[in-house]
């Protein structure tokens, strides 16, 4: 993962007279915080456009599965440390609420037979639950067609 996720790229940082920020509330996906990290165009723009950004706390959790499974472990955690001590930029934790918009999410994928990962499951559910706005590449998200999309 590319050094500087938290110095290259935050919400925000569109500013005045710049491509208008987007006055979107952004949930980012493990996908799209790796895209952040490596500089892709698309993602750094997108952040960068957005009032504020949340990490759900399973794309935070499966980030430190890789991290710990990979050779750059110390670096990549001081980098996601460092984004979200960013302002605007905040980590979503499930409470009672999130687990009623779980399970309607669940619901509907048994019922259309498209289930997905269960972290999966529980972005969605944050997402609905905090009205964001969800970039991530995972197709597997279009069988929620309440679930907006950058």
């Amino acid at each position: 993962m590319a050094e500087g996720a938290g110095r290259r790229a935050g919400p925000g940082r569109a500013g005045p007279g710049r491509r208008g920020a987007l006055e979107v509330r952004l949930a980012l996906d493990t996908n799209a915080y790796v895209d952040l990290c490596k500089g892709v165009p698309e993602t750094v723009d997108v952040v960068e456009r957005a009032e504020t950004v949340a990490l759900p706390f399973a794309a935070v959790a499966e980030l430190r599965a890789g991290f710990a499974m990979g050779r750059r472990s110390s670096e990549n955690e001081r980098t996601l440390r460092r984004f979200l001590l960013t302002e605007g930029v905040r980590v979503l934790y499930p409470d009672d609420q999130t687990s009623h918009h779980y399970a309607a999410v669940f619901r509907q994928l048994r019922h259309q037979g498209t289930p997905i990962p269960t972290n999966d499951v529980w972005i969605a559910a944050l997402v609905l639950q905090h009205n964001l706005v969800l970039h991530s590449r995972d197709r597997h998200f279009d069988s929620l067609p309440q679930i907006l999309r950058t």
